[in-house]
């Protein structure tokens, strides 16, 4: 299975893909744990074509497709400098989204997708990777956990009429 997939940068030429893929991954990801209104509030605004156009166009945020046979089952994003959510440090790298098509779980294409944000960063000689992840989203924690990364603080994420809590969590590169 490693060996079929594809990894391919975006562009805007991509937005309608991306979107198609986004919304499937998040919406899989967070329905089962939350509200019919907070999912379809947020499924209205996150992912509209001229949102992803302005994070595609950022020259501080890179995004990747994982393919399989031209077929897009997961991407990512990393941002950088002033295009991190939060701690907009100009020796880290954020890692914020990694998501991968339900059918795929569990066949290293998030692993695959790791590793390529993990060499970004190591490319442009950074300090450490961080992100943000729902507490309650255990697969996501778990699996950063196994690859080195430690929670080193908490922050509400505002979902519909909802506060919740991500994780922060980094792992040091140097």
């Amino acid at each position: 299975m490693m060996q079929d997939i594809i990894l391919r940068q975006i562009g805007t030429d991509d937005v309608e893909e991306l979107q198609k893929i986004a919304k499937e991954t998040f919406y899989d990801t967070f329905s089962p744990h939350n509200t019919e209104e907070n999912m379809a509030q947020y499924m209205a605004t996150g992912f509209t074509t001229e949102k992803l156009t302005s994070e595609i166009q950022n020259e501080n945020s890179e995004f990747f497709f994982a393919l399989t046979k031209e077929e897009v089952i997961g991407y990512f994003k990393v941002n950088l400098g002033d295009a991190q959510t939060e701690l907009q440090d100009k020796n880290s790298l954020e890692i914020e989204r990694i998501y991968v098509s339900k059918d795929f779980h569990g066949k290293k294409v998030g692993q695959i997708l790791y590793d390529k944000a993990l060499e970004i960063a190591k490319t442009k000689n950074l300090d450490y990777v961080w992100l943000g992840v729902w507490e309650e989203n255990l697969r996501a924690v778990q699996f950063y956990k196994k690859n080195g990364f430690v929670e080193f603080d908490k922050h509400i994420f505002k979902f519909g009429n909802e506060d919740q809590t991500d994780l922060m969590m980094k792992k040091e590169l140097k």
